[in-house]
């Protein structure tokens, strides 16, 4: 039976506790112990005997920023649908992760800025604000705390297939070259991925994959912070296209270890570098005020940059032919624009859509089509999300989807009234933080009412 997109991520999106699990599934390989790896680690540990998650680097506490997460020096929070279902696969997650350190983002604390205009308050949930290795660390502990979970270091170097299905993994080990047989497997080893060059190997077709080239900039540094509750405790100033061109805008939150975490954003060549001095002096000149303050505090280590050429996709939902056993998850999968920080939680929602498949009672030894319907609607809704939003931008090249200036038009006019009206901007929020699909933005009644507040501003000539 045909359910829209949206009631499907709305059920994706559940909280409740998950039925109980059922064990089908002897060996399971999961490679990467990513974010999106180990939430795929922790759905699989309900349902294989054993769970084998291999990973290229060290791993343990303390491991800090690593090579396999480049991206991981900058800005990093947990927004409220990633929180969930985190919280759902381990219970008492956010309350640990605040005990250790991370900083809880009170709606109440927050405030965001478009294009120097200070918005009114929309969410009225927490987030959570740690650096990207404090998160990380925490969930690798806790998914090792499962009994039938191992970590294993290593490089995997391909996979096995044999009667239309994956069989093993082909990786290093301390003794060498090494298969580890596999009756399921999970690729999360990010956008650089090989898994299609793995399939094409072994006879299989490779995903298609889509690319937009976005040229995207980040500059981040940490601040000395003196206050326990300081407030606001976030704040995000946002530039809109139109006013700011190819930059894209600032944000900062505080988190662990008594920080400030601030970070700069831009497209094309209008890139924030490695100095400091200009970091502090754009802050300072070219956003609100809150900006100045923090960035007035001991800077902390270096800047640090980090560029993502493209937005990359990978369309496995497309292929004909594709092997039993064999699932990607996060970046692997898609990989969109940081900036809307939105991959953790599309990562969780991915081993939501694991979660579901497997209960669903599948036939194993048949391709996972399943699992690709479901992941799609995560797929789309993020993707189209992000990419809409960069095309707007004068850099980013296209090609502009059929019906583009329609999209982007609504997109526009809900935007801006999300700066002024309470009940757009409580829509709006819902959906950039994943808790509600795109499609509810695209109501008349929503739709309608921005139109309206946005003429009476106007009229009043604001």
């Amino acid at each position: 039976m045909y359910q829209s997109p949206a009631r499907v991520f709305a059920r994706l999106g559940a909280t409740g506790p998950a039925p109980a699990p059922s064990v089908i599934i002897r060996r399971a390989v999961v490679l990467g112990a990513s974010v999106a790896g180990l939430l795929a680690a922790r759905v699989l540990a309900e349902h294989a005997e054993s769970v084998l998650v291999v990973d290229r680097d060290e791993l343990g506490a303390g491991t800090g920023h690593r090579a396999g997460v480049p991206q991981g020096t900058q800005m990093h929070v947990l927004l409220p649908a990633g929180r969930d279902q985190i919280d759902r696969w381990f219970p008492g997650f956010s309350g640990e992760a605040v005990a250790e350190g991370a900083v809880r983002l009170p709606a109440a604390a927050r405030r965001s800025y478009l294009d120097g205009r200070r918005k009114v308050p929309g969410s009225d949930v927490d987030m959570i604000a740690a650096s990207r290795p404090f998160l990380e660390e925490l969930l690798r502990r806790r998914t090792l705390e499962l009994p039938n979970v191992t970590l294993l270091p290593g490089r995997v170097t391909g996979l096995e297939f044999a009667g239309g299905a994956v069989t093993g993994v082909r990786h290093d080990s301390a003794a060498g070259p090494v298969v580890t047989a596999a009756d399921f497997v999970v690729d999360a080893t990010g956008r650089s991925s090989r898994l299609g060059d793995w399939l094409e190997q072994g006879g299989w077709d490779r995903p298609p994959m889509r690319r937009m080239a976005i040229n995207l900039h980040y500059a981040t540094a940490t601040f000395r912070r003196t206050e326990e509750q300081p407030v606001p405790v976030a704040v995000l100033a946002a530039c809109t296209a139109a006013a700011g061109g190819d930059i894209a805008g600032a944000a900062f939150s505080a988190i662990e270890d008594g920080r400030w975490i601030v970070m700069l954003g831009s497209y094309g060549d209008d890139r924030p570098g490695r100095d400091a001095d200009d970091l502090i002096r754009r802050c300072r000149e070219d956003f609100p005020p809150e900006f100045a303050r923090v960035v007035g505090n001991e800077l902390l280590g270096p800047v640090r940059t980090y560029r993502q050429a493209d937005s990359r996709r990978r369309d496995f939902h497309r292929l004909r032919r594709v092997p039993a056993g064999l699932v990607a998850v996060g970046d692997a999968v898609s990989s969109f624009n940081p900036i809307y920080g939105q991959g953790m939680s599309s990562a969780a929602l991915h081993a939501s859509c694991l979660s579901e498949y497997l209960r669903s009672g599948p036939d194993l030894r048949q391709p996972p089509r399943e699992f690709h319907a479901l992941q799609r609607v995560v797929v789309d809704a993020a993707w189209g999300m992000s990419t809409s939003a960069d095309l707007a931008r004068p850099s980013v090249p296209g090609p502009r989807p059929r019906g583009y200036r329609i999209s982007r038009w609504v997109a526009d006019e809900i935007t801006a009234a999300s700066v002024t009206d309470p009940v757009t901007a409580r829509r709006f929020d819902a959906v950039v933080e994943m808790r509600r699909h795109p499609n509810a933005l695209a109501a008349p009644a929503t739709l309608l009412r921005a139109v309206r507040v946005n003429r009476a501003r106007q009229r009043a000539g604001d």
